[in-house]
């Protein structure tokens, strides 16, 4: 005979077991639902309530905004708009003022300026912060309003607020412009082979690759080392760092990324080939190299490829990935942490360099006017004295003062005729 009591009773066990099972899970879905209802309230009143009308694409949007830009400072939303112009950025050419920026203190926060562009030729340096905008205080926008508010019609003025260390706050007026990025810049240095790299675009590996045969072909292959530039280089895209950075090595990992629990790892490596046939490479870095420069900087030191002079940089490590989502526009979503070949996260860290020498002006501290053996009555070769040092000034020669003022390029072509002179001692000597 079939017990109902009995089966009842089994049946409440299992499913108490299955509820005590499931429980942690479910709980933290419920939690999840609360919250959302306490932000539908929080919704509700501001839409019926607020003192002037809002509309709900402006209310989800900054929403959105605000749940990303609490996680960290390069977390976004970009609606359709934002999305497009950020495709066209990538591709090398923009409307702006031509600086990279960041959040920082409910400011905006320099990252570097870009070449030849109204804030570059404005004077506007890595480190600096912009307090207003055409008199309007930033605190309180979120970065990428302040961003949007930078940007404007071609030929259009602009009145910004620079805070910089040291100096009292000051107003600059700016030109807005089409800007037009040159990731890649070359020149000859006597015998050393100098080129710039002032963003990671689609197109920056081609055009290293390019403006490299460039030089050997003007120096006729004869190039002693190659000073390579990533001062003030804001970054750009992961695929060309990892290119350029394997332009210069043989083998080897170049860089890692690890998100969440050291999950979802990735790491990419060199393939066999050094453009410049292992020249010495003196890198230059500094405080404005971020993010895709860093990779390509601690790739090159890690494996020693290249020696790296100048000031620590600025320690962009994260990784940003573009999620488009069904408005048309995406989030921009900080989902991993970048690595060097040896393992060290670059996040807030940055790279120290090798050399440590700060951009310096150079100040002439011996004077050439002090009593010489020559100013002596009746010295020998007396004659003598009008034939030497007329091109001296202040102990200085008149070819030094023709040098270029940039210190820091100056030491890097005196390091590689060094390791030329060296190396050809060691070849004399075997």
């Amino acid at each position: 005979m079939f017990n109902i009591k009995g089966f009842i009773t089994i049946n409440l066990s299992a499913i108490l077991i299955n509820i005590f099972l499931f429980s942690n899970i479910y709980s933290n879905e419920n939690d999840v639902y609360k919250q959302l209802n306490l932000f539908g309230e929080v919704y509700e009143r501001v839409r019926s309530e607020y003192v002037e009308e809002v509309t709900d694409k402006d209310l989800i949007e900054a929403a959105i905004n605000g749940m990303l830009q609490s996680l960290d400072p390069h977390s976004s939303y970009l609606n359709e708009d934002s999305f497009k112009e950020m495709k066209v950025q990538t591709k090398g050419e923009f409307g702006g003022l031509g600086i990279e920026v960041t959040m920082e203190n409910g400011l905006v926060k320099v990252v570097s300026p870009i070449d030849e562009t109204p804030a570059a030729k404005a004077g506007i340096k890595s480190g600096d912060y912009i307090s207003h905008i055409d008199e309007e205080p930033v605190m309180g926008l979120t970065l990428s309003e302040a961003v949007d508010k930078m940007r404007g019609p071609i030929n259009t003025k602009l009145k910004i607020t620079v805070i910089r260390e040291g100096k009292d706050a000051f107003d600059l007026s700016l030109t807005r412009a089409v800007i037009k990025v040159t990731s890649i810049k070359s020149k000859i240095e006597n015998d050393v082979g100098y080129l710039r790299i002032t963003s990671f675009t689609q197109k920056t590996y081609k055009n290293l690759v390019k403006e490299f045969k460039k030089l050997q072909k003007d120096m006729d292959g004869n190039i002693k080392g190659l000073v390579l530039d990533l001062r003030n280089n804001p970054g750009g895209l992961l695929d060309q760092a990892v290119s350029v950075s394997d332009a210069f090595l043989d083998r080897g990992e170049i860089v890692s990324t690890r998100g969440r629990d050291n999950q979802g790892e990735q790491r990419f490596n060199a393939t066999q080939g050094d453009i410049t046939n292992g020249l010495p490479i003196v890198v230059l870095i500094n405080g404005g190299s971020a993010s895709a420069s860093e990779i390509v900087a601690g790739a090159l030191q890690d494996h020693k490829r290249g020696i790296l002079m100048g000031t620590q940089t600025f320690g962009k490590g994260s990784v940003q990935t573009i999620i488009p989502v069904t408005s048309k526009g995406a989030i921009r979503l900080t989902t991993a942490r970048y690595f060097t070949p040896s393992g060290t996260s670059i996040q807030a860290k940055g790279i120290n360099p090798d050399i440590y020498v700060p951009q310096s002006k150079i100040e002439v501290l011996e004077k050439s006017n002090s009593r010489k053996e020559a100013d002596l009555r009746g010295a020998l070769d007396k004659e003598a004295k009008e034939k030497t040092n007329d091109n001296e000034i202040d102990g200085a020669s008149i070819s030094d003062n023709k040098k270029t003022e940039d210190y820091q390029l100056n030491r890097a072509i005196d390091l590689i005729r060094s390791i030329n002179v060296y190396e050809n001692i060691k070849k004399a000597a075997s």
